[in-house]
């Protein structure tokens, strides 16, 4: 099914316009409806009146409604000069975390940006992209912080990281919308010498067969790492040399008490990322 509602996050971060301009033009290719979401940054948990809520100021509610109403004016101005035909917009008196995960069951899509440490502080909590990814039950697009191309219909050339696990088919699948429109598609497939038991006789062979069924224009790629080598560094850097504009990739995760725990091969793309990432857990 092609995706028809896209959620993007807005914030007054510097690097929030490119998200905005990348989901716009995605949506625009789409021919999907794209709802810019932005919050006060408070929980609705901590205010309203409960024993244990916080009190806050008018003057300093007002002066976050007032900045998330100015990253909404900006997400409305870079939706028209994309010619974007429908559009919304939403101002959520909550954290991002609460917001984004009730509305993202409703969205085919959640566009978030990849957090940079150079940024002034936000009032995004930590470990939210994280907890979005393993809890909201969508796929993630996230966006680098790094300046990328996001040319119309983002993802000419995906890469797509295949280890044979559900995680990893649940991604694939869920971004064959793009997938269909492509130029050209690169499934890699890993080591796939530590589990045999995952691939079959033919390593990437019969996802390649599926994906060409669905008008997919794939090709297998065998990529062994060398020792010591770590597999999302690997994958970056296969994305880099074949000059792909996505990578599509299964999240692994876990949960230590409260903590969003992302695994290792996850944590490293999404660090380390310069291009366009779609996650699904």
């Amino acid at each position: 099914m092609p995706y028809t509602t896209l959620l993007v996050h807005v914030d007054n971060s510097r690097h929030c316009a490119q998200r905005i301009r990348l989901a716009a033009r995605l949506a625009v290719a789409e021919g999907a409806h794209l709802i810019g979401s932005a919050m006060s940054g408070i929980s609705r948990y901590a205010y309203g009146g409960g024993v244990n809520a916080l009190q806050f100021a008018p003057a300093q509610m007002q002066a976050l409604r007032t900045q998330a109403s100015e990253a909404l004016h900006d997400f409305e101005r870079i939706a028209r000069e994309e010619g974007l035909g429908t559009y919304e917009t939403r101002f959520v008196d909550d954290d991002a975390q609460g917001a984004l995960l009730l509305q993202a069951r409703y969205c085919d899509l959640l566009i978030l940006g990849q957090t940079d440490a150079q940024d002034t502080p936000s009032r995004v909590i930590a470990g939210t992209a994280e907890y979005l990814m393993l809890h909201c039950g969508r796929p993630v697009l996230m966006v680098p912080h790094a300046p990328c191309a996001a040319p119309a219909g983002i993802a000419q050339h995906p890469l797509l990281a295949w280890n044979g696990s559900a995680e990893a088919l649940r991604a694939i699948t869920d971004a064959l919308p793009l997938l269909q429109r492509a130029r050209q598609v690169t499934l890699a497939v890993v080591n796939s010498h530590a589990q045999p038991a995952a691939h079959g006789e033919q390593p990437g062979a019969d996802l390649a067969l599926y994906l060409a069924r669905h008008g997919v224009n794939v090709e297998v790629l065998q990529h062994d790492t060398p020792p010591g080598q770590d597999v999302g560094t690997a994958l970056l850097s296969m994305a880099a040399q074949r000059h792909c504009d996505l990578v599509v990739m299964g999240c692994y995760g876990h949960m230590r008490l409260r903590e969003a725990l992302l695994g290792g091969v996850t944590r490293t793309v999404l660090q380390e990322m310069t291009l366009p990432v779609l996650v699904s857990h």
